[in-house]
């Protein structure tokens, strides 16, 4: 048996989904905040009660940068039989009248529910699993405790196949029990709607898994939302942060300077876009009017991962109609859009171009060095060794690189899967050990599972790793001591026990 070492004085954590200090934008939002502040006509509606939908410059700002961004032919590939990425199809003109701006996705999400859904009247709530565990407790609040559920995912993303027959089974049940004369709670009045069914993911690059649903996928979960009459909110949080690697075959990943320019456009069309593409629903309370044509796509995006958390400021992109009803939501419509004032200092860093050129010159280049040193440290520590497997870029056609192909990856986090078999112990065992024994924070896999549906999907034996938040000689360590403690622990035998299931919670506010 390996005794364990001396525990280490200096906390390192890969669980907390954090952007870095030394990443933060803070002379660029410096020189933003003081233009805004030395001007009246910024200032003065900046320190006022905001329009319902926001700050009219960041909305107008927001929807030019973003159809720029997802306009362009990326060329991504993650789906069988695809044949390219479907942005030039699914490309929108920039209409500022779908954008809102909100105190980023968490608040978003919670007006989302407050706005379009009734717990009398929505049957579910459809959680891509492993899921992000902090927007279960927002359901929770919105009435849907008991009722959220698991939807598994495979390589490509959701099992569309899974979720059909699900849908189809709710909606059989409920006609059954005549749930379609229930009365609901709420009054949508003229500007919103109640939807049948929500829907939640992160389609690029998710937090956990690190997965990108392909465009097949993407072009069937909408189809089914609007044949189920579904609300499907997307956190579109990641998309801007990616990055090229080297194939699983070499060595090491690369961290060359060589950015291809491609990868400055989205590599896949957002499921908004694809809805959109499909005009009116037939689940609109009057199809004929785009005043009444909501749709079934809601995107929710933040300045959290790109401008740093505490600005507190985010957007949701959607159909015209259903922006305007989010804007409806009783505390917007008593207090105005959430930060006002910091709205006016983003849309000078997005107008005057700092923020692009935060993302391409240090976050991009940063985030694709710390991915290359914790993957590194993880094929060499973990799936050599241990037989652990991890989660993998998304492939995309270049005729420019060797092979055909360039394969991506972005956002905050691996996702790591120990072997079920030779003796490797559970995560939420490791996670512990981690902690008590080397001072080292992992997110175990069961934290990921969907609240009240955890038996439907299991995550035993998976790791999410973040490598935003440490620096990246602490990266590097912090997967040696992971390391150590699952070799200790199979030294042991500890791979047969089966831990407590409700230990190991923690402080969420160290964790999320």
């Amino acid at each position: 048996m390996t005794p364990p070492p001396q525990r280490p004085g200096k906390q390192i954590n890969l669980m907390r989904g954090w952007p870095a200090h030394s990443l933060l934008p803070a002379e660029a939002l410096r020189a933003a905040a003081q233009k805004a502040l030395s001007d009246p006509a910024v200032y003065q509606p900046g320190l006022e009660y905001g329009p319902d939908q926001g700050y009219q410059p960041l909305r107008e700002a927001l929807a030019r940068w973003l159809s720029a961004f997802y306009s362009g032919a990326g060329g991504a590939d993650t789906s069988s039989g695809s044949d390219g990425n479907g942005n030039g199809k699914y490309s929108h003109a920039p209409d500022a009248d779908r954008i809102v701006i909100t105190g980023g996705a968490s608040q978003s999400l919670a007006c989302l529910l407050q706005s379009f859904t009734d717990p009398a009247l929505t049957r579910r709530v459809w959680m891509l699993a492993p899921c992000y565990f902090l927007a279960c407790p927002i359901f929770a609040d919105a009435g849907f405790a008991g009722r959220m559920r698991a939807v598994p995912e495979d390589a490509e993303g959701v099992d569309l196949g899974f979720l059909e027959r699900e849908l189809r089974a709710v909606d059989a049940e409920a006609e059954a029990e005549k749930d379609g004369e229930r009365k609901g709670f709420k009054d949508p009045g003229p500007y919103r709607k109640i939807y049948r069914h929500v829907i939640y993911c992160v389609p690029s690059f998710a937090n956990p898994s690190g997965k990108t649903m392909s465009l097949a996928r993407r072009e069937g979960l909408v189809k089914l939302a609007r044949e189920f009459d579904a609300l499907v909110i997307c956190d579109d949080v990641y998309d801007q942060l990616q990055w090229p690697v080297a194939s699983p075959d070499d060595a090491a990943p690369t961290t060359t300077d060589e950015f291809p320019a491609r990868l400055t456009k989205a590599l896949l069309p957002r499921l908004i876009d694809i809805d959109l593409f499909l005009g009116p629903s037939p689940h609109d309370p009057s199809p004929s009017s785009p005043a009444h044509s909501f749709g079934h796509v809601v995107s929710n995006g933040s300045f959290s991962k790109l401008s740093g958390p505490g600005v507190r400021t985010g957007w949701t992109e959607s159909s015209a109609a259903l922006a305007r009803g989010a804007s409806q939501t009783g505390s917007t419509r008593s207090g105005g859009a959430p930060s006002q004032l910091a709205a006016t200092v983003l849309a000078e860093l997005l107008s005057s171009g700092a923020l692009d050129a935060h993302v391409a010159r240090t976050l991009r280049p940063a985030y694709r060095r710390r991915h290359a040193l914790l993957l590194a440290a993880v094929r060499e520590h973990l799936a050599g060794p241990l037989g652990a497997r991890v989660s993998e870029a998304v492939r995309v056609p270049s005729p420019s690189v060797s092979g055909g192909d360039l394969l991506v990856y972005g956002g905050y986090f691996l996702w790591i899967s120990l072997p079920e078999g030779g003796g490797a112990p559970p995560a939420r065992a490791v996670a512990e050990r981690c902690l008590a024994e080397e001072n080292l924070v992992v997110g175990a896999g069961p934290r990921f599972e969907v609240h009240g549906d955890e038996a439907a999907v299991r995550f035993e034996r998976g790791l999410r790793l973040c490598f935003a938040w440490e620096d990246e000689a602490a990266l590097v360590e912090g997967v040696e001591r992971l390391a150590r403690v699952i070799r200790r622990m199979m030294d042991e035998g500890a791979g047969t026990g089966v831990p407590d299931p409700g230990a190991g919670v923690g402080d969420v506010g160290q964790l999320k």
